[in-house]
């Protein structure tokens, strides 16, 4: 027996839809590294190439694309925690900051890269991370502050990597992911969570037909009720 009040309305997504959209997006990653092992090829060609435009296409093919398995490992955990948080937290614009997010950051990564091919889900990843943390500190909701909190308590080592520092990665794919999650956290609209809605809130709400308020009595005593099946079945 449930005693729990019943929700009508809430702006988050259930489980279904927050867990399994990050895992398959992991799970693409990873399935296009194991078709790179198995077929013997290399997919790096048709990463991001500057100011090539045969290296347009990498806009779309980079973000699958991974150039050895600490690569891929490096990135599979945050894609997979950031992309949740954003599906959860911000549900009606999650789609728009991943199209966006990765068409933006992926042309700019063509206009200021260095002539090489730039590959990986890094840049999607400062996307997310991005828009969160600024869109959470803009909007004062405490649940997106706190949000952005945590964003920056675990990823903020991140932010050295917008710059030069070591060789071997894209820092212009990720300064271009930065810029452009903050870009999307100022023109994508403030969609504030709503509370969850309960039945009692409701207009037509009835005391007396609410099974839940049945088992409460006119002085407010919690009495168990069996339900009706099960009485009738004892006697």
């Amino acid at each position: 027996m449930s005693l729990k009040p019943t929700s009508i309305n809430s702006t988050y997504p259930d489980a279904s839809r927050w867990l399994l959209i990050p895992f398959f997006a992991v799970l693409t990653i990873w399935v296009v590294y194991y078709l790179e092992i198995s077929w013997g090829v290399n997919f790096n060609t048709h990463g991001i190439y500057p100011q090539r435009l045969s290296g347009l296409q990498g806009v779309l093919f980079s973000p699958f694309i991974h150039g050895s398995l600490d690569h891929l490992y490096n990135n599979s955990f945050p894609l997979l925690i950031l992309l949740a948080a954003l599906i959860y937290f911000f549900p009606k614009q999650a789609w728009q900051v991943v199209l966006w997010g990765i068409l933006s950051s992926g042309l700019l990564t063509w206009l200021i890269g260095r002539p090489s091919y730039h590959i990986g889900a890094s840049g999607l990843i400062y996307v997310l991370a991005s828009f969160i943390f600024f869109k959470g500190i803009r909007s004062g909701h405490y649940r997106w502050v706190a949000l952005s909190l945590g964003v920056v308590f675990v990823y903020g080592s991140m932010l050295w990597y917008v710059l030069p520092v070591k060789e071997g990665i894209s820092w212009e794919g990720h300064l271009s992911g930065l810029l452009s999650g903050l870009a999307l956290s100022w023109t994508l609209p403030n969609r504030m969570p709503s509370a969850p809605k309960y039945a009692w809130e409701a207009e037509d709400y009835k005391e007396e037909e609410d099974a839940f308020m049945r088992h409460f009595d006119a002085d407010g005593n919690f009495i168990e009720q069996l339900p009706e099946e099960q009485t009738d079945a004892d006697e």
